[in-house]
């Protein structure tokens, strides 16, 4: 089902009169329940974050016969980069023959683990020990892959396994098609790494086969009325080969020694500078991870006869005849082995190409990684800039040739991040498991019925003013803050709505900002159900980032006695402007908005809003005339606009205030002066008041409200609005209740909330300075 959305982006400047430092705020946050299952955490846990700048170059030293060189010291070398010497402080070498001649086997102790493996486990205790080890990771990439082509890569690597795999070789499996799987953890074992490898078949391949690019020129005649041009899929196509292989570095980057990975594929088409960013991320991880990438092109030595192969169709125009098509065809397969030449040369292997002989590539395997010296060397260039940095690697005797890496790119921080790396960032941190806490968001949800069958989820994200940076320009202060959100189904499987919007902050003084909150509002159009919710928000001046996630039920009111949205608490209402008061938005009446507490904290000089609605009120026939409490609630509800003005009116803030008394006394006599007007014989009759309630006393009563016809008739929906002055409330938590009687039907509801009360703030003290 396609479910409709409605993302609106409204950033409000909280003026949440308490004026109160975040540690404040953050203390009376528990009292909204879906804050809570964040804080325990933020109490109890801590994130220790270490960050390793140590670069690693695998040198393989050879003498003028070919020969391994195997006794060089760590003072025979000299590293520089970009011309500069660096300091090594790390040298290790690595024999793997060795392990061929370590000795007899010793008695087999047996028994039985759980599975744990270097891809599997992101536990480092579980890590093998690849010490003079050669560790080799099969990937086959069946994405695209012509039958004939699975076949030649598997029977390869099972020709490998059976008759020249060496005792120090563990190879691990990974397939690509519809899915990345890790088919084998590394494994020295020839049985099990065979049988991994028969269980491959030709219908592995899942068509993702790159699509036309909207010229018929040349292209296969399908018998189409047109050619559709699939530029944007084949990006797509491209990045997710690309990303497959950059989630293989960062599993293979739990050891230092070197990894080779055997990338079986039909090449990789970039279009333009499209595939730019998942290429450099791919090449960055498996340099930082001592990964080196062998392609091959699995295709072999392919010949490209005018017209084309016999099992394709005819081609579009004239290609075929002036050979047009044949030189197409020789750079459309340069092109897609271009990508895979890259991957090799900057990440210190070789590419594969046009050969059936596709054992060559695990002899070169072999040879490069039976002995080699790993340096490790920390930058003396401390910016994270990104770019590329050329290594050079001396030796202080001329006779021995050495083969390594020629660079690396350096990690970039925020700064220098381009615009597609920071919306790769952000959209990463929104699928993360793991949340980001660096920034702090407070998130309150609350529902709204649009027909029988959708209701609309209101969402607000509040973000402490003191966590936002703002940059002086001009005479303002300016900040710019990224906001993605998703709706996801209970499961987690399908995202049912997506957010994502990007917010400007300018404002005469950030003092005042800091001194409150920023807050952002927004909304979803969702069927009944449950949901997950989850929402990152990202400063861009320094890159934090913070997020916030809940499961959000919203109820199917058809089964309830009493059929009644959320109950929204605010202390501020602001005018709505043209964007906000577009489509269904049930907290604008009248061009104004009512902005959500979503910390249900309040000060005594600051009014208490509720909105809540009531649908499918029922109707019937009501008295003829009210009498008692009844009689006052018409009264006060016509003084006030009656159930015509979405049932609003203001009540009294307690019974100890003078003020309060005054006002109910003048709603008396005008109630004296004009008789109550007469409900009509079938309408609607419903009641609400407001409690306060501390501990196991009522501390507070508002009058009954009574509402005679239905507010919103598209929505079925009685609309109350209700107004409460705080100031002769003593300062402490309360639960505010909500009561609600339909009645004509009898039925009735209580929703509670907690709140708190604060005592006001003088105004002197809440001033906030000036000086520049």
């Amino acid at each position: 089902m396609e479910i409709a959305k409605k993302a609106r982006a409204i950033l409000t400047v909280a003026l949440l009169a308490f004026n109160v430092s975040f540690s404040s705020l953050a203390q009376s946050a528990p009292q909204n329940p879906q804050s809570q299952q964040t804080q325990p955490a933020q109490q109890q846990q801590y994130r220790v974050r270490v960050t390793s700048e140590l670069v690693l170059v695998n040198v393989v030293v050879r003498d003028k016969k070919g020969n391994l060189v195997r006794d060089l010291k760590k003072d025979d070398f000299t590293l520089l980069e970009e011309g500069k010497r660096q300091a090594i402080s790390t040298f290790d070498f690595e024999n793997v023959d060795e392990l061929a001649t370590a000795g007899a086997a010793e008695s087999t102790v047996s028994g039985t683990a759980p599975e744990r493996g270097l891809l599997r486990s992101a536990d480092q205790s579980g890590s093998l020990n690849a010490r003079d080890r050669r560790l080799m990771l099969l990937f086959f990439d069946f994405s695209g892959m012509e039958p004939e082509d699975i076949e030649r890569s598997v029977n390869a690597a099972k020709k490998f396994v059976q008759t020249r795999m060496q005792p120090a070789d563990m190879i691990a499996l990974v397939s690509l098609a519809t899915n990345m799987r890790i088919d084998l953890d590394f494994s020295d074992d020839k049985t099990k790494v065979l049988s991994v490898l028969n269980s491959y078949t030709s219908g592995q391949g899942q068509g993702f086969d790159n699509g036309l690019t909207g010229s018929s020129e040349g292209a296969a005649e399908t018998g189409g009325a047109f050619t559709a041009d699939d530029t944007d899929y084949n990006t797509f196509n491209a990045d997710r080969k690309l990303l497959a292989l950059q989630a293989i570095m960062q599993s293979l980057g739990k050891i230092s020694q070197k990894k080779a990975i055997i990338y079986f594929s039909n090449g990789i088409s970039q279009n333009g500078v499209d595939n730019q960013s998942a290429l450099r991320a791919a090449t960055a991880a498996a340099v930082k991870a001592n990964v080196s990438i062998y392609p091959v092109d699995i295709r072999g030595l392919q010949a490209f006869p005018p017209g084309g192969e016999a099992q394709s169709a005819s081609l579009h125009g004239q290609s075929a005849y002036n050979g047009a098509a044949v030189l197409n065809d020789l750079s459309s397969n340069a092109s897609t082995q271009d990508t895979l030449s890259t991957l090799a040369s900057d990440t210190g292997g070789k590419a594969f190409f046009d050969s059936n002989d596709f054992g060559a590539v695990f002899s070169q395997v072999q040879k490069d990684s039976s002995a080699y010296y790993v340096l490790g060397f920390t930058s003396t260039n401390a910016q994270k800039d990104g770019k590329f940095r050329h290594l050079k690697v001396q030796l202080n005797r001329q006779d021995l040739k050495l083969d390594y890496r020629s660079g690396y790119y350096a990690g970039r921080d925020f700064e220098h991040l381009n615009r597609a790396d920071r919306e790769q960032q952000i959209q990463d941190e929104l699928a993360s498991e793991l949340s980001q806490t660096d920034v702090s968001v407070y998130a309150g949800a609350s529902y709204f019925r649009q027909d029988d069958s959708h209701y609309y989820l209101s969402v607000s994200l509040v973000i402490p003013g003191t966590q936002i940076p703002f940059v002086q320009a001009k005479d303002k202060d300016n900040a710019t803050i990224d906001v993605i959100g998703e709706v996801r189904t209970g499961d987690g499987k399908f995202a049912v709505g997506h957010q994502r919007d990007t917010v400007k902050l300018a404002v005469d003084s950030a003092q005042q900002v800091r001194r409150k909150n920023v807050q952002y509002n927004t909304g979803f159009l969702l069927a009944p159900g449950s949901y997950h919710l989850k929402f990152v928000v990202r400063e861009n001046q320094t890159g934090r980032m913070g997020s916030f996630e809940t499961d959000v039920q919203i109820p199917d009111l058809r089964k309830t006695p009493l059929r009644m949205s959320s109950v929204v608490l605010s202390s501020q209402r602001v005018p709505a402007g043209t964007k906000k008061a577009s489509g269904p938005h049930p907290l604008v009446q009248d061009q104004t908005e009512l902005v959500p507490n979503v910390t249900h904290v309040f000060t005594q000089d600051q009014h208490l809003y509720l909105q809540y609605e009531v649908y499918d009120a029922a109707r019937g026939k009501n008295p003829a005339a009210a009498s008692g409490a009844n009689g006052l609630a018409n009264s006060a509800a016509s003084a006030n606009g009656g159930a015509n003005s979405a049932a609003t009116a203001a009540t009294n803030g307690g019974a100890n205030s003078a003020a309060a008394k005054g006002n109910a006394n003048a709603a008396s006599a005008e109630a004296a002066k004009t008789p109550p007007a007469k409900a009509p014989k079938d309408s609607v009759r419903v009641f609400t008041s407001i409690e306060f309630i501390q501990g196991s006393t009522k501390v507070y009563e508002s009058k009954p409200i009574v509402a005679n016809e239905v507010t919103a008739p598209d929505r079925k929906a009685v609309i109350f609005q209700i107004d409460l002055p705080l100031q002769s409330l003593k300062p402490g938590f309360y639960v505010c209740q909500v009561n609600v009687v339909d009645d004509v039907s009898g039925n009735f509801a209580f929703p509670r909330s907690p709140i708190l009360v604060k005592e006001a703030v003088p105004q002197a003290a809440s001033t906030a300075p000036t000086g520049k």
